[in-house]
């Protein structure tokens, strides 16, 4: 006769349960899971110091999203046209549900990552997937739902979706002001605590100083305001996430932060070659070169299980993903000949394809890798309380946030074996391989 079983439920460890004799028979499964994910990857083989996970940071983004509720739902800190627009403000059991639905879609927000975090999620899931999609599956799923159920306060499902995805990546349903609002306290452009917390733990962990701003400064200068007309005339009062004029110099200070962390540590070129072996790897050993999206699967599967696969293809000359897995196994990475260089790309914006394409046809397609990627500067255009109570853009009080730069990488590797001929053949031929041959 089987034994009857009981579950504990709590919104960290979730679905623990135990048989009657209080052994441990199943310990799932999403948040758990966030402890085996690296945030940064494999930046680890660069920066030594970074190996911490998922789970912390999504812990991270609870709190500060909590903090943030409280900062701009307080009755001190928001207008009458505001407490207008938003009556959810007068309600205290309305803004006590709402703050647990807050807290609880921050900490449910990565729970789709796949392994080694965004290292590998565009080539390897489906068409129209991506980790978002994922986590509203999850959020979505029955054993969540009745997670949420269980709770002494219970909350729905579909609001936790919302607030953690943002009408950007749940397009499809139907937000009002209060829920787009609160979505972008996680999510949002110029100052989401998702955002906050990555900067400054990815800039703790890996021992560098671009990432560090004055958080708190920020937070408690953060305000429920109304957002810039977008027209001329336009008189509409959208309520949205702003911050007294005292608090601009930490919001620059937070854009310029993900500029610098962008431009020195994620888009390092080894961190950037060894995402590109571990997707190498992947493409090869997994079934069919892609991720699966069912969850059941997806939890099952961490950034250990990929370590394992890399270890034991490495260790087998001729098994699925052997090369890719032996390179980094052996930290026998491809080497950078070329990156973006602005003279080169006034004579030819598409030099870093060119030099690709000439490299490959001079070496071979196994032997050359070519990765470019660019990220606007976004559009920080949040509003800002000024001293004499105006209501004005950032960016018109923010030269730095006015002229805040894209990002963009433009990197060329070789193998390391080809490394000192290639580099000479491309000091002799850059000049003739980028020019644009003029039109006939």
């Amino acid at each position: 006769m089987a034994k009857k079983t009981h579950e504990v439920r709590d919104p960290v460890h979730t679905f623990v349960r135990y048989d009657s004799d209080e052994r441990k028979v199943i310990d799932s499964r999403p948040f758990q899971r966030l402890r085996h994910i690296y945030q940064l990857a494999m930046t680890y083989q660069v920066y030594p110091g970074a190996t911490h996970r998922r789970f912390e940071h999504s812990l991270g983004v609870m709190e500060l999203a909590g903090r943030v509720f409280d900062v701009v739902t307080h009755s001190d800190a928001t207008s009458s046209k505001i407490k207008k627009e938003l009556p959810q403000l007068g309600q205290p059991r309305t803004l006590r549900y709402w703050r647990r639905v807050l807290r609880m879609a921050a900490l449910c927000h990565d729970l789709g990552h796949l392994p080694f975090s965004h290292a590998a999620e565009k080539e390897l899931l489906p068409k129209g997937w991506s980790h978002e999609r994922i986590t509203r599956k999850i959020i979505l799923s029955k054993k969540m739902k009745a997670i949420f159920q269980s709770m002494k306060r219970t909350l729905k499902s579909e609001h936790i979706v919302k607030l953690a995805l943002g009408p950007k990546e749940a397009g499809d349903l139907i937000f009002s002001n209060w829920e787009v609002l609160l979505a972008e306290i996680i999510t949002g452009d110029a100052f989401g605590v998702d955002r906050m917390d990555y900067l400054l733990r990815d800039s703790h962990h890996a021992g560098v100083p671009y990432g560090r701003i004055d958080h708190f400064r920020l937070i408690d200068t953060m305000r429920i305001l109304p957002a810039p007309p977008v027209e001329k005339g336009d008189t509409a009062i959208r309520p949205s996430l702003g911050i007294e004029e005292g608090g601009i110099h930490c919001a620059a200070a937070l854009l310029l932060a993900r500029y610098f962390m962008f431009s020195q540590l994620y888009f390092h070129p080894v961190r950037r070659i060894y995402d590109i072996h571990l997707k190498d790897f992947l493409k090869e050993s997994l079934p069919g070169g892609r991720f699966s999206t069912s969850v059941r699967k997806h939890l099952l599967t961490t950034d250990n299980e990929v370590s394992a696969a890399i270890l034991e293809a490495a260790r087998k000359p001729g098994s699925p993903g052997h090369g890719a897995a032996d390179r980094i196994v052996k930290h026998k990475h491809f080497k950078e000949i070329y990156r973006r260089n602005p003279d080169d790309s006034a004579v030819n914006p598409e030099a870093g394809q060119a030099i690709s394409e000439a490299a490959r046809h001079k070496y071979g397609d196994k032997r050359v890798r070519h990765d470019r990627f660019s990220k606007g500067a976004g559009k920080p255009d949040f509003p800002v309380l000024t001293k004499d109570k105006r209501i004005v853009r950032a960016a018109e009080i923010s030269e730095p946030i006015a002229r805040l730069p894209g990002i963009s990488v433009d990197y060329v590797f070789v193998d390391p074996i080809i490394y000192q001929k290639a580099r000479g053949w491309l000091r002799r031929n850059r000049t003739r391989i980028i020019r644009i041959p003029k039109e006939q």
